[in-house]
This record gives C-alpha cells, sequence and structure tokens, in this order.
C-alpha cells in the first residue's frame, strides 16, 4: 500500500474535529483476503470516503471488516497462492461503550493498553479460525459481541432492518433515551416469568401431585430417620476399623504387657535388678547420682506405659453385637449416599431441600394462592409502567417525524411526508400473559414519497434508492444519540443523483461531527464532501493482480473527482474543484 504523508488542508469543521475528537477505527490492516496481499489503512477522524473504479477492491474493505468483527468466514476469500489470511483493526477505546473494560475482565481478556483495543481475526484454507481481543485468545461470539459495540455497518440491503418494528421501536426509545425505562420495564416482565415458574411448578394434576408428595415424604423419612450428623462417617469407620479387629488388638495389648510386667525376664524386672546396679554405683561414688535419676525416669516412663496398655485393654470391646451395629450404620450411610449426594453433609442438605420442597407441596392451595396474588400486583407494576413508557413515546413520535422530514426534504423529498404511528395493546389482550420486554407498544414508519399519496409502511416501499435515503435520514436524525462510534456507509447512496448526490454528502459530513464515518461511494459529490478520501486501485506486478489504497492530497482528489463525473476535461476538473470548494 502507498499512503501520502502531507496532511489535507482542513476547514474549520475539520480542524475542529482534528482538535477535539479521537479517531475511532485508527487501523485496518488486511493480508491475503482476495486481491489484498499486505494493506494498511490508517483512518481519520470524521468524514472519510473511499472512491475507486468497478471491481477496484473497495468491497474488500467491507469485508475485512466484516470478518474482524465476527462474521462467518470464506476459505474462497483467501489469497490464490497463500495459505493464511489475517484482518486486524485497532480502535481507539475512549469512545467505545463504557461497559467495556468490564466486559473484558469478565471474559478473561487483557485490558486496553494506551486506549487502545486491538481485534485481531485469523483463517486458514484447511479451515482453522482463531480470533483474538487484545492479543487473548477468544471465541468468534465474543468478537461479535464487542463489534456491535463498535460499529454499524449500513449497505444496499442492510436497510431492510428498518421494516422490522423492532428495530423502528429500538430507534425511537434511542432517540428519547428510554433505554433505563425499556430496562426497568423489561426487568418486571421478567420477575412476572419468575412467578409464573413458580406457579407452574406447584400446578400439577391430581396423580402426578400424590406420587410427588410421596416420593418427598419418602425422602424426608428417609433422611430424618438417619439422624446424621456432620464428619460422623470417619468416625463410625474408625470406630468399625477397631470392632472388627477387637481380637487381635487385644492379644497385641496382652503381649505387650507380659513383656513388661514382673516376671522374671520382663523389662520391668530386668529395670529392677538395673536399678540396684546403679544404686551400689552411687555408693562408691556419689558422682554417679545423675544415673541413678536418669534410671528413674526411664522406670517411671515404663510404668506410664504398662498403665496405658492396661487402660488400652479394658477399652477393647469384643461385643459381636456392637460390631454389627457399626457396620448396619455404614451400610446406611452409603445407601444414602448412593442416593442422595456424594458426602453426608451433601445428604443432610438434600434432606432439608426435600423438606422445604414437601412443605410447599402440602401447603400448595396458600402458596397457589399467594403466587397468583403476586402475579396480579405484578401485572398492575407492568401495566402502569408500559403506559408511563407509551405516554413518553405518544409525546416523542411527533418530534421524531419531524426531525426525519427535516432530513428527507434535504434528500430530495421536499414534499414527501413520514409519520410514526404508535399501537398499544390493551389489558384486555394483555389477559393471560405478559407483553414482550420492550413495552406495550407496536411503532410503525410510515412514509409517502411523493405528494397526494397517503402514508405507507415502510415495508410497502419497493425503491432500494427511497428506501437508502429514509434509513440516512434516520441515521442522521439519531446521530447525536447513537452510541456507536463507527458508521460504515457501503453505496447507500445508490440510485440517487444531482443534488440529492449532494445532500447525501451533506448528511455523511454531518453525522461524521458525532461519528466516525467510511463511506464507499461513486457519488462525486457524496466524495468531494469528506474530509479524507482514499483511493482503491488494482495494479499487476510479477503477472499478479494486487489491490492497493493511497490517501489522496489536494491536486490527487481534483483528478479522482473528477474521473467520477466522467473524465479529465477541463470542465470535469473545474467541476471538481467547485464541488471541493
Amino acid at each position: 500500500m502507498t499512503c501520502a504523508s502531507f496532511l489535507l488542508p482542513k476547514d474549520s469543521l475539520t480542524a475542529k474535529l482534528a482538535r477535539s475528537e479521537p479517531k475511532m477505527l485508527t487501523t485496518l490492516r488486511i493480508k491475503n483476503l482476495a486481491l489484498v496481499t499486505d494493506l494498511t489503512l490508517e483512518l481519520q477522524p470524521g468524514y472519510n470516503a473511499i472512491t475507486g473504479e468497478t471491481g477496484a477492491g473497495k468491497s474488500i474493505i467491507i469485508g475485512a471488516l466484516n470478518l474482524v468483527l465476527g462474521e462467518r468466514a470464506d476459505r474462497t476469500l483467501i489469497r490464490a497462492g497463500s495459505d493464511t489470511c489475517s484482518v486486524e483493526a485497532v480502535f481507539d477505546a475512549r469512545r467505545v461503550n463504557q461497559e467495556l473494560p468490564g466486559w473484558l475482565e469478565e471474559n478473561g481478556l487483557e485490558p486496553c493498553e494506551d486506549h487502545q483495543l486491538v481485534l485481531k481475526r485469523t483463517f486458514t484454507a484447511a479451515g482453522t479460525n482463531r480470533q483474538f481481543i487484545n492479543g487473548s485468545p477468544t471465541t468468534l461470539a465474543a468478537l461479535g459481541a464487542v463489534g456491535e459495540w463498535l460499529v454499524d455497518m449500513h449497505g444496499p440491503h442492510d436497510h431492510q432492518s428498518l421494516l422490522h418494528p423492532a428495530k423502528q421501536l429500538a430507534i425511537l426509545d434511542a432517540f428519547g433515551g428510554f433505554g433505563p425505562q425499556r430496562d426497568a420495564f423489561a426487568a418486571l416482565v421478567r420477575r412476572r416469568g419468575d412467578l409464573e415458574a413458580e406457579k407452574a411448578a406447584l400446578v400439577v394434576d391430581d396423580k402426578t401431585y400424590a406420587q410427588q408428595l410421596d416420593l418427598l415424604r419418602f425422602q424426608v423419612q428417609e433422611i430424618t430417620t438417619a439422624r446424621l450428623q456432620p464428619g460422623e462417617e470417619a468416625e463410625v469407620q474408625l470406630e468399625h476399623g477397631r470392632a472388627s479387629n477387637a481380637a487381635r488388638l487385644l492379644e497385641l495389648c496382652q503381649s505387650a504387657l507380659a513383656l513388661l510386667g514382673d516376671d522374671e525376664g520382663s523389662l520391668l524386672t530386668q529395670a529392677g535388678q538395673l536399678g540396684r546396679t546403679l544404686h551400689d554405683l552411687q555408693r562408691i561414688d556419689p558422682g554417679a547420682g545423675e544415673l541413678a535419676a536418669q534410671h528413674a525416669a526411664a522406670l517411671e516412663t515404663w510404668r506410664e506405659l504398662q498403665n496405658g496398655l492396661s487402660h488400652y485393654a479394658d477399652r477393647v470391646d469384643l461385643d459381636p453385637a456392637r460390631l454389627q451395629e457399626l457396620e448396619e450404620r455404614l451400610g446406611l450411610l452409603h445407601t444414602l449416599k448412593r442416593k442422595y449426594g456424594t458426602t453426608i453433609e451433601e445428604v443432610i442438605a438434600y434432606g432439608a431441600e426435600a423438606a422445604a420442597k414437601l412443605q410447599l407441596l402440602e401447603q400448595r392451595d396458600g402458596e397457589l394462592h399467594r403466587l397468583n396474588e403476586a402475579i396480579r400486583q405484578m401485572d398492575g407494576e407492568i401495566w402502569r409502567a408500559g403506559l408511563e413508557l407509551s405516554q413518553q413515546r405518544r409525546k416523542l413520535v411527533t418530534a421524531l417525524a419531524r426531525a426525519v422530514a427535516r432530513q428527507l426534504k434535504d434528500l430530495g423529498f421536499a414534499q414527501g411526508h413520514f409519520d410514526i404511528t404508535v399501537t398499544t395493546a390493551t389489558r384486555e389482550e394483555l389477559a393471560g400473559g405478559a407483553p414482550g420486554l420492550t413495552g406495550l407498544d407496536q411503532v410503525e414508519f410510515q412514509f409517502a414519497p411523493n405528494p397526494g399519496e397517503p402514508p405507507r409502511a415502510l415495508r410497502a416501499i419497493a425503491s432500494s434508492g427511497e428506501m437508502a435515503r429514509v434509513m440516512l435520514a434516520l441515521k442522521t436524525a439519531l446521530a447525536e444519540v447513537d452510541e456507536v462510534p463507527v458508521l460504515v456507509f457501503d453505496e447507500v447512496d445508490a440510485n440517487v443523483g444531482g443534488e440529492t448526490a449532494a445532500a447525501v454528502g451533506g448528511k455523511m459530513r454531518q453525522i461524521a461531527v458525532q461519528h466516525q464515518v467510511l463511506c464507499i461511494t461513486h457519488l462525486a459529490p457524496v466524495a468531494a464532501a469528506a474530509m479524507t478520501h482514499y483511493q482503491v486501485s488494482k495494479q499487476t506486478r510479477d503477472g499478479r493482480t494486487n489491490s492497493e489504497i493511497t490517501r489522496l492530497g489536494p491536486a490527487e482528489r481534483v483528478t479522482e473527482i473528477a474521473r467520477m463525473l466522467g473524465g479529465q476535461s477541463e470542465a470535469a476538473r473545474k467541476h471538481a474543484e467547485e464541488l471541493l470548494a
């Protein structure tokens, strides 16, 4: 790739953006994708236009962005002769959703260094996919999730999302800043769902109810009767080990006592003879008294050992009945663990939970009454919250419709009419169930492009050019409240021209005050409105075709705009200069 090293002259708006607005998507690097070998695109704040001949490779930039934002990879896009393709995008994280740092931490990903968020995607001809966020391996789903915070893509067919009522409702709420109200309403609906789930667990047929009662009663009775104690299994096993070896233990004790006893040749008898010898030694040499003291201490230790063995032998129980009792207890503990948990503590916890369920089922009628009353009260809260949100939406409808209509007027629909209808569900319609998470309302955007025609739903409009302009008008009206920092427009100016094309360029520039805008366009007025202009071209070297992108300087912009106007005639170049001025 080649890239000019000079700075473009900037008007006051461009200069303001350069001083105050951070770059959003700062760098896009593409390797071995379609016609691209190795391309690095350094993007600027504000409005960036990308132009070039048909087939030069402009769509590769959109494809690369889609890949690094989590779209499914197509191995056929890997450049011929290469085994691996990669796309890397660097974003300035200062304008990204404030939840990003926490989200990165929750997903085990590295934080942003120097306010840079780095996304990377690689895939091979063999089908291996790898994706990274800030250098940490991650999933494709995670890449797509963070991508939704970063870039809003608008291609020739992306405006179809505007046909869905749910999307239209989201646009209205975004314009009004109703996110907190929507979240609060959704929380109430989810709470009602939890209550319904509790109720469903109680509402069963009589046969199933009786079976559940019998099972729980048996389980609770079995665990309660066992009178389990935490840690008792280890104690029972220890006592069982002693009881099962009682005869051998007693035999060993008696043998040890015989060795210590008072019989001739025993340890204590010989110790007595030793004591007398040391006593004689001390009479001859008083300095040997310490030896006699040591003997006395040793003799005391042997007698303590003798007493300890006697007491131990007394405790050895040869009772077969006690041994059988311990064996039965161990068998019971093992049976309960096999049924209810891997440890005695888990069995005890299971019994407590089963007892609570049993109490709940035995009091089913009262519990059902409680849940029905809670659901009734929750329905009232949901209805009040839904009506309040609906009233706020209805107050806003006129403001949004007027804002969009003003933008449409600039886009060639001076006599067009844009309207928004709000339909609110009644309590009767909600009887027996809860509304969706977004409220009681359904929204329908309606548009009449020509005077004398009644407004029709957007889905009834056949012209893609009209739909594209409606979408652009909405984006312009929502620019200040839209939190996604980067907006990409891929030939959304199709089927427009003349003054409308100039208006489209003006809208792009207007949106760029709040966002970074990338626009791929074939229209000279749209490109001329950009603050920064890039040209995509195909070059052939050594028999291989490669797409390259160049940032244009002032003179180069005149040449490119003239080409888009039809050639390099003096009239075309003069017209290009006028557009750029």
